[in-house]
Order: C-alpha cells, then structure tokens, then sequence
C-alpha cells in the first residue's frame, strides 16, 4: 500500500500515453487532413499535436454523451487497453480513498549536555543539599534508585544540577522555561531535519507535559521560535500523565484524518512529548510523594506524521491501528495523584496500586486491540470459550445445577500478531507488572 500512490500516478501517466497513442494511430491511417511530408519528423509537428489535442477533445466529449445518454453508442470510442487501465486506476483511486493512511517520517529524541548527566551518588547528593530530607528519606530514595533500573547517567535539569557546584537550587518559572526550551528545540530541530521538511510544512502541534503548563503555553513558545504558520492548528495537553504521549498521537491522527483528507497533499502533524522537570522536586518526607525524586528524568520525543499518499514511501512506519482504554475507578483516579503532603508540600504521589491498575488497563487495551491484530485462528479460541461459558452458565441457571464443568476463558498468544511490544518504563515495577 505504501508503493500504490506512485503505481497510480504512473498508471495516469499510461493511461494519457496510450490515449495518444490511440489518436496518433487514427490520425496516420486515416488521410491526413493536412500536409506532413514537409518536415522529416511528422510525430514533432505542431499541426500534428494541435490535431491530436482536438481529437481527443472530440473523443471525450462523446464519451461524455453516450454516458449521460445524449447519444446511443454505436462504437467503442476508446481502445480496449484505454478502457482497462481506466478501471483499474479508478478501483486503485477508491482503494487509496478508503485507506486514509498516517505515516511517520520521523522520529527525535533528546539527547542531554554532559553537564546534565548525574550519578546515583550525585542524586543522593542533590537531595541532601535541598537541607529538607530526613536520614530515613535519604535512605529510602537510595534504596529506590538501586532498584529503579536507571543508569548511572541519567539527566536532571541545570536548575537542580547547579546545587553541586555550590549554587542555590532554583525552581522558577524561567528556569522551569529554560530546560523546556533546551529540550523540546532540540528535538523539534531534529524531527524537521529529518524529515526533510521546514517549519511553514506542519499543519497541526500537539505538545503533551503532564505538570509544567506555563502561560503563554508551550505550544506558543514553540510556534514563536520556529515561526510556524498562523494558521497552524495547536493543541496543548496537561495533567494526563505519561499516557498522553498515546492521546496526542491520537489527537494528531484524528486532526489529519478529519481535516486534511480531502486535501491535495494532505497534512503534517509534529507530536511533542516532555516532562518538566525543574518545578516539581519534592521537599517532604512522605514516601508515596519519594517516588517522583528518584523515577523521572529530563527527556523528550517529537515525531512527524504525514497522511499524504506520496509520503508511504520513505514513511519509517505506518500507524495501523491506535486504541484508547480509560480507567474508572477511584483506584484509577487516585494512583497517580498531586496534591500536598501534611505539611503542604506539593508532590505527585504513586499508590502502590498503580502496577494493578496498569495491568487491569494493559488487559483492557489488549482486549480492545486483540481482534485488528490476532490471527483468525486465536480469535476462533476466543470466541469458543466466551460462547462456552455463556451457555453454560445460562444451563447453570435453567437447570439450578452447579455441577457443570467450568470452561476456562482462552487467553490469545499476542505474540502471533505483534512482532515486538514497547513497554513504559515507568520504573522496574511497571514493567514487571506489565
């Protein structure tokens, strides 16, 4: 699918060639109306073409009544070659209408300073010369992060790093801007370069990060910089967590799908998704709030979708299928949750229901995924076991018995339809619970 718009305009491309090739051939069997032995190549004569033009301008113009049944058909107008690739181009053309494809034609992510990159040890480090944790704090977030599976040199914001070298932390809105603007540039710089467009080329910006959300927004910023066009379509998300890398791209698909389609050349999207990281260090000493000093980290992703047809082919990839699942319990809502401590600081606390809510929403997400992607095969398993256990529960019920045997529910191999999974890595326990 990815070739088929380059095979359709080269079969528009035939199609025109084998229309002359049809009047050319009329017009040297028939008597020539006018004079072509007057120069040794008649095929580059201009009365040949302007004969050409006309014939086939008379040609349509008959097909054009014997369709609307002005005039009775009494020969084939055009060539049998003519008719052929006409149907197939239109059977090619509908194919490519109901496709409506998003491709992706880069992929960004940031890659931090030396300057920004921290050990374990210099974390501890930074948390101690906050002058706000107990011993029993320090110990606990030096025991999560021998756990946590981050290396030995992740990125922390300068705004936080600089307390290593004898500076104050500072935790302002400017320094908060600074690092969103040392990230997010970098990678937008990126993912234009390599998809080999300019800033005047993206329809639609979508920025998702969770808890810095500045006025004005990060979506202006980034348009003011690169002076994208002013009417570009933007969309600044908040508060959705690390799932909203998913929602944006959601978002985009269904903007370029919607109001794009129609379009010659379709539309581009540039998807950005970042944490900020210098407003929202921790200063109390309760653990759930523990966990958000030692989990996250600087970083950032931006890529660029097309829906233009042309693009499939120099496409890293295309995107098949994109499905939502929201949770809706309390244990949901409250597993990651900002609020303040007893002491009013204010932190992001992670339950310890999160893996169980994670999971429950993985098997919801697979559930509603499961019959685009799975072989018949494992949806036929699927669909035998639901309607097992439905009938026999119902005869359970007719009968009052609760002796009969118990169907056991068919969990589908995933890994017969899905070539690699990509796991959040939100910490060593999500990933176990994944």
């Amino acid at each position: 699918m990815s070739y088929m718009p380059h095979v359709f305009l080269s079969g528009l491309g035939l199609l025109i060639a084998l229309i002359f090739h049809q009047v050319m051939t009329d017009i040297f069997k028939s008597q020539p109306p006018i004079s072509i032995t007057s120069t040794p190549y008649p095929y580059f004569s201009l009365e040949i073409w302007l004969a050409a033009l006309s014939s086939i301008q008379e040609l349509l113009l008959r097909q054009k009544n014997v369709l609307f049944s002005l005039v009775k058909a009494t020969e084939t107008i055009f060539s049998p070659a003519v008719e052929t690739t006409f149907v197939a181009l239109v059977i090619m053309a509908w194919i490519l209408k109901k496709d409506n494809p998003v491709y992706l034609l880069s992929f960004a992510t940031f890659k931090p300073p030396q300057a920004w990159r921290v050990s374990h040890d210099q974390i501890i480090e930074m948390m101690k010369r906050q002058e706000c944790y107990t011993e029993e704090s320090l110990d606990f977030m030096r025991r999560l992060l021998e756990r946590s599976g981050t290396g030995q040199s992740t990125a922390w914001p300068p705004g936080i790093v600089q307390c290593l070298h004898g500076q104050k932390t500072d935790r302002s809105v400017e320094a908060s801007r600074q690092e969103a603007k040392t990230v997010i540039f970098s990678i937008v710089e990126q993912a234009l370069r390599e998809a080999q467009i300019t800033p005047k080329d993206i329809d639609v910006l979508v920025i998702n990060c969770s808890l810095f959300s500045p006025t004005p927004s990060l979506c202006a910023m980034v348009i003011n910089h690169f002076q994208f066009r002013p009417d570009i379509l933007s969309y600044n998300l908040s508060g959705m967590g690390c799932g909203a890398s998913l929602l944006a791209l959601d978002l985009a698909k269904n903007t370029l799908q919607a109001r794009f389609r129609n379009t010659i050349w379709g539309g581009k999207a540039l998807v950005i998704s970042t944490e900020i990281i210098t407003p929202n260090l921790y200063h109390g000493n309760e653990r759930g709030f523990l966990l958000q000093n030692t989990l996250f980290r600087c970083g950032g992703a931006a890529i660029v979708l097309s829906n233009n047809w042309m693009d499939g082919s120099k496409a890293w990839f295309k995107l098949l299928h994109l499905v939502r699942v929201q949770g809706t319990s309390d244990e949901s809502y409250h597993c990651v949750y900002e609020s303040e401590d007893s002491e009013g600081h204010r932190g992001v606390s992670l339950s310890k229901d999160i893996v169980l809510v994670a999971g429950k929403t993985m098997e919801k997400n697979l559930g509603t995924l499961g019959p685009y992607i799975l072989p018949l095969s494992e949806q036929i398993h699927v669909a035998y076991s639901i309607a097992a256990r439905v009938i026999l529960k119902t005869m359970g019920k007719w009968m009052r018995s609760k002796n009969l045997p118990m169907v056991k529910m068919y969990v589908p191999d995933f890994k017969r339809g899905i070539d690699h999974f990509c796991i959040h890595a939100g910490g060593r326990a999500v990933i176990d619970g994944m």
